[in-house]
């Protein structure tokens, strides 16, 4: 009998920055395609998603796993979400993580905290545990304008071999709702992790 290999692990963090879309497309599209997701969402986050979502997320994690289990109508067991400090979740530690990271959206606090080793909840601590172990780490800011302190952290982040990939999509593909320009940028990230996609058009397709 052929062994089955285990799923694939990615580790998806949603902070308070504007784009709450994109993050929880990003979690659709990769439950649907089979990946184990580690999910951590900022308070800041929860009221992101009640703004732009109408989410009213449950207190607890547990429950919230079950909630988006129901609200993308995926079967239990490759969800798993953890509360902002629950050190002993796998992404917490070298010796358990997941092959990489998103972070999306990513807010300005966060950028800044990751890029100067800042370790004061779970989300910061496990992309230092990405930088650590050489993984790899998406980050998917939405700040705009910029400041000169985003720019610097994000040069320094990326000397470090971090990704960034703007919540910038593109409109050659003449998108006819928001959710078009939702999947241009979620594409964009499964290319960047190697998962193999079909939402969205590509340049000349």
């Amino acid at each position: 009998m052929e062994e089955r290999q285990p799923p694939e692990r990615i580790c998806v963090a949603m902070t308070g920055a504007s784009g709450a879309a994109y993050g929880l497309r990003l979690v659709e599209v990769l439950l649907t395609a089979g990946v184990q997701v580690y999910l951590l969402i900022s308070d800041a986050a929860r009221v992101v998603c009640q703004e732009e979502m109408g989410l009213n997320l449950p207190p607890s994690p547990e429950a919230v796993t079950g909630f988006l289990n129901a609200h993308f109508g995926i079967e239990p067991g490759l969800l798993s979400v953890y509360a902002p400090h629950d050190w002993f979740s796998p992404v917490a530690s070298g010796s358990n993580a997941p092959r990489a990271m998103v972070i999306c959206p990513c807010s300005g606090g966060t950028l800044a905290s990751i890029a100067h080793g800042l370790s004061d909840n779970l989300t910061e601590r496990a992309a230092d545990v990405m930088l650590k172990e050489g993984r790899k780490l998406i980050v998917v800011p939405r700040e705009s304008p910029v400041s000169t302190i985003h720019l610097e952290n994000m040069l320094s982040l990326s000397k470090m071999g971090v990704r960034i990939l703007p919540a910038s999509p593109g409109f050659y593909h003449r998108p006819q709702r928001i959710e078009d320009l939702v999947d241009f940028i979620v594409a964009r990230v499964l290319d960047q992790l190697g998962i193999a996609n079909q939402i969205g058009h590509r340049w000349g397709d």
